[in-house]
C-alpha cells in the first residue's frame, strides 16, 4: 500500500512509510537471490533422489564441503522445508513384555519356597549386602555375595528341605 500511494506521487517515501507503519529498509527490500533459491532447491532434490536416507544435514555437509557452495544452514533449511523433503522419524519398536503368570498357594508346608534377591549398600558407598529376602531361605545371607554363589548354594539345598520347589521374581 506504500508503494501505491509513493507511485501515485502524492506522498513522499518516508511519510508513507510512516503512515502504514512499515519501517523504510522493508519499503526498499529487494530479493537478489531467487536465482540460487532455484539452484539450491535443484540440488537438494537431486541429492535427496539418489541419497533417500539422507537429512538436511547431510545434504547441507554434502553440498558444503564436497561441492564448495557457501550457502548459510538457514537458508537451505528454509528450502528443503517448502520442498516438503523432510524424512520420516520412524517411531522406536517397543519391547513387548511377558505378563507373569500369577503364583500357585502352594498345598502344604515347605513344598515350595519364594524368594528374591536383595542388594543394599552405605551411603559412603564402601559396603555392599545383598541377601535373600524370605524366611526359609535366610541360610543364604552373607555380606557381598554375588548372585553366582547364590545360584551355586541354591543348587544345593538344606538336606531336610531338599523335595522344595524355589521360585523367585529374579528369573533364577
Amino acid at each position: 500500500m506504500a508503494l501505491q500511494a509513493v507511485r501515485s506521487g502524492r506522498i513522499n517515501i518516508k511519510l508513507a512509510c510512516s503512515a502504514f507503519g512499515v519501517s523504510v529498509a522493508c519499503y526498499r527490500y529487494q530479493p537478489r537471490l531467487s536465482s540460487e533459491n532455484a539452484q539450491i532447491a535443484e540440488l537438494l532434490i537431486r541429492l535427496t533422489h539418489n541419497q533417500r536416507n539422507w537429512g538436511l544435514g547431510l545434504c547441507f555437509l554434502y553440498l558444503r564441503n564436497v561441492k564448495g557452495h557457501r550457502w548459510n544452514h538457514k537458508r537451505v533449511y528454509q528450502i528443503y522445508r517448502e520442498l516438503e523433503l523432510n524424512l520420516r522419524i520412524k517411531p522406536r519398536k517397543r519391547i513387548v513384555r511377558e505378563k507373569p503368570e500369577p503364583l500357585i498357594v502352594p498345598a502344604a508346608i515347605n513344598q515350595c519356597w519364594s524368594m528374591d534377591l536383595m542388594h543394599d549398600q552405605l551411603s559412603d558407598l564402601t559396603r555392599h549386602s545383598r541377601q535373600m529376602n524370605d524366611k526359609p531361605a535366610q541360610y543364604f545371607a552373607e555380606k557381598s555375595r554375588t548372585c553366582a554363589k547364590v545360584y551355586r548354594s541354591m543348587l544345593n539345598p538344606i538336606p531336610t528341605h531338599s523335595t522344595a520347589d524355589c521360585r523367585s521374581q529374579s528369573g533364577l
